[in-house]
């Protein structure tokens, strides 16, 4: 009888903020990629509504990706950011693994009892993050296009960060990334695309600078992103189950 790939779901939270790169390194550990869409393309001008999520509990590794709405919006708190909330709570509790990036992340952290909150300072391009632990979460620059961070959840490790924020924490089979390992060039364009309110222009940042710049550093950041899913299967994932 053939072995079973472990799967991993995507719960793409934003139509422009896709799995990209992150997928690829999945695929590249051996496991079957699943996405859904948690806000459509017709809804991303009005993204409050119920959605119909799957069971999460049926997959080996879940990851809610970005979103350019902030995790504690009212009207999404109460619809689909309120039902995903508890959605990951009851897969965390089957044992399957987290990991949040971005929005995500900070959904991750809201969901354990941390607080998602602007931020003073925002970050978007590409910035040096300093990690503790290397092994899971490699340090160096990563992308970042974010305006809130969160408080860790009671219990969780932070193990990386930069000046201006929180950057990774672990807690339990759960890891919440701030920053943006899945951004190659196309994902890129599409963002800025739809930068209709000139944020990139107001970070003191112009479009072809930012692409440039992600175009010197995607070659050397795919193997540190295949080295990050390494590290969160072995080190977060591979950590034991609830009892």
């Amino acid at each position: 009888m053939a072995a079973v790939s472990p799967t991993v779901l995507f719960l793409v939270n934003d139509p422009i903020a896709t799995e990209a790169l992150l997928g690829e390194a999945f695929v590249d550990h051996g496991f079957d990629v699943d996405v859904f869409e948690v806000v459509t393309d017709q809804r991303g001008d009005q993204p409050a509504g119920d959605v119909a999520f799957p069971d999460l509990r049926g997959y080996d590794v879940v990851v809610p990706l970005g979103a350019r709405w902030p995790v504690y919006d009212a009207a999404l708190l109460d619809s689909w950011v309120g039902t995903q909330m508890q959605l990951l709570r009851d897969a965390a509790d089957a044992g399957v693994a987290l990991l949040g990036v971005c929005f995500g992340g900070q959904l991750l952290a809201q969901t354990f009892g941390g607080t998602v909150t602007r931020s003073p300072r925002p970050e978007i391009g590409w910035y040096d993050v300093l990690s503790d632990q290397p092994d899971i979460v490699p340090g160096g620059p990563w992308f970042q296009w974010h305006f809130d961070r969160w408080t860790l959840p009671p219990g969780a490790n932070e193990i990386a960060r930069t000046s201006n924020a929180s950057q990774a924490f672990v807690l339990g089979r759960a890891m919440g990334l701030q920053f943006h390992p899945e951004v190659d060039i196309d994902l890129l364009q599409a963002w800025l695309a739809d930068d209709r309110d000139g944020e990139v222009v107001a970070a003191g940042l112009d479009h072809d600078q930012l692409l440039t710049r992600t175009a010197d550093l995607t070659e050397a950041t795919a193997p540190r992103i295949r080295d990050l899913v390494s590290g969160f299967l072995t080190h977060v994932a591979g950590s034991a189950r609830p009892s």
